[in-house]
């Protein structure tokens, strides 16, 4: 497992959906995710430390997990199947760890929350993950995808292919 942070969460002009990406904590290699819009939404609130007036789905989550007394210990990006991303929950209660499936961006909601450690799979970063071209600071996929799973993937290159990561390259320096 590579540890992962949230780097940031774009819109897609071409569709107005959501793209969280992720990024190595100690490499320039991203993964992005499409996500829903509320998903996003909660996970900007709370990177954001916006205070709302009642609980989003995720802190009701978070509530229900300790009130049972189990505590998160980390979430994964653990595989990539037919254009979809999974990840599952690590808990630990009463000692034991328990693996919940999820979707990323459920998980990555509670992680955020949680404030507990985001990982990703090598074989998913190896599918999906990108570097940025030293030269252009564009995007490079650095996938081994077959050409079902490429295909699948289409709408997704096609959404990063119009990113200008620039920001990031900036903002890292």
């Amino acid at each position: 497992m590579v540890e992962m942070t949230i780097d940031s969460i774009r819109v897609s002009l071409m569709n107005y959906q959501r793209v969280v990406i992720l990024k190595e904590k100690y490499s320039t290699r991203y993964l992005p995710i499409w996500i829903g819009p509320a998903e996003a939404d909660a996970i900007a609130v709370k990177l954001q430390n916006v205070e709302l007036a009642r609980p989003l789905t995720h802190d009701l989550l978070q509530s229900v997990i300790t009130s049972l007394g189990a505590k998160p210990e980390y979430v994964v990006v653990n595989d990539l199947q037919k254009d979809t991303f999974y990840a599952k929950l690590a808990l630990s209660a009463s000692g034991e760890e328990i693996e919940v499936d999820s979707r990323p961006s459920d998980a990555l909601a509670l992680a955020v929350r949680a404030e507990v450690p985001i990982y990703a799979e090598e074989s998913v970063l190896s599918k999906a993950g990108i570097t940025l071209d030293e030269d252009t600071g564009k995007p490079v996929s650095e996938g081994k995808v077959d050409e079902m799973e490429m295909e699948g993937l289409s709408a997704f290159k096609d959404f990063i292919s119009t990113l200008d990561l620039e920001d990031f390259k900036r903002r890292k320096s």
